[in-house]
């Protein structure tokens, strides 16, 4: 498999020294980001991919076994000082530097493969000119001290979709790959499953609530209890995603949450 050197992750961080113009601290540790304690009451702490420190940015470079199960990195027959396997527990750990990393003050950017030039089982195929571009457009806005998108979108999205999903990896989901490629989220915990549309802030939050309704029905291929679906709106559309009665949500068991401004996740009885 090679070595870390040779690693994609090595590769991402290589374009982020250039992007920044200088290198950074690899796989850095903190004393504020603690791991779960061991057998001796121990708590490690837990490594970023890198830190700079004059930009106050930590970048996470994500590989596929961060977003969906993959059995030779989780390891579903051990169990780890946390109590899970390890794609549970890596799962608890990103969303562990998600939450620490902003609240001490950092800026924190997150880079997927689906983001760079990939194929279709999240390889990198190392075009460089190219990656770079798209590496800069990430870092350039948090480098030059401006307010940086959380990623180069156009829509508020998909701040609300990793909101949600750290909220669901605390809750104790486990973020998997869409059945339905046009799903925004999907997860599984034990035999359930959780089925998922977003709505970021829109120039029409009524209609595009409505649109978000029809989305989730076209969803609807398993008929099975234990699957629900979920509409994730941000706190401008909340309102509106409510003018869908409560009786008649709970009868196609779809569940509303709202996504504040700071990246709260509330649910929305009904």
């Amino acid at each position: 498999m090679g070595n870390r050197q040779d690693s994609d992750e090595a590769y991402v961080l290589d374009l982020c020294d250039d992007a920044l113009g200088e290198q950074g601290s690899r796989q850095h540790r903190f004393d504020w980001l603690l791991g779960d304690p061991g057998v001796s009451g121990r708590r490690a702490r837990l490594p970023v991919d890198s830190y700079w420190a004059s930009h106050r940015l930590v970048v996470e470079y994500r590989e596929i076994q961060h977003d969906q199960p993959v059995p030779f990195f989780d390891k579903p027959d051990r169990l780890t000082v946390s109590g899970v396997h390890r794609g549970e527990q890596r799962a608890l750990y990103d969303a562990r530097r998600d939450t620490e990393v902003s609240a001490h003050g950092l800026r924190l950017v997150v880079i997927r493969p689906s983001q760079l030039d990939a194929d279709s089982r999240g390889r990198l195929r190392r075009n460089r000119e190219t990656d770079l571009e798209t590496i800069r457009s990430l870092l350039a806005p948090a480098a030059d001290d401006e307010p940086r998108p959380s990623a180069p979108k156009a829509s508020d999205e998909e701040r609300v979709v990793e909101a949600f999903r750290r909220w669901l990896t605390a809750d104790g989901w486990t973020p998997v790959t869409p059945t339905d490629p046009h799903t925004d989220i999907e997860a599984v915990r034990g035999e359930e499953r959780l089925i998922g549309e977003a709505k970021g802030r829109t120039k029409e939050p009524g209609t595009d609530a409505d649109t978000a309704y029809g989305q989730l029905l076209r969803r609807m291929t398993d008929e099975s209890p234990t699957t629900r679906y979920a509409l994730i709106v941000s706190t401008t559309s909340a309102w509106h995603a409510q003018r869908v009665p409560a009786a008649v949500r709970r009868l196609l068991r779809i569940d509303l949450y709202e996504v504040t401004e700071s990246g709260a996740v509330k649910r929305i009885d009904g």
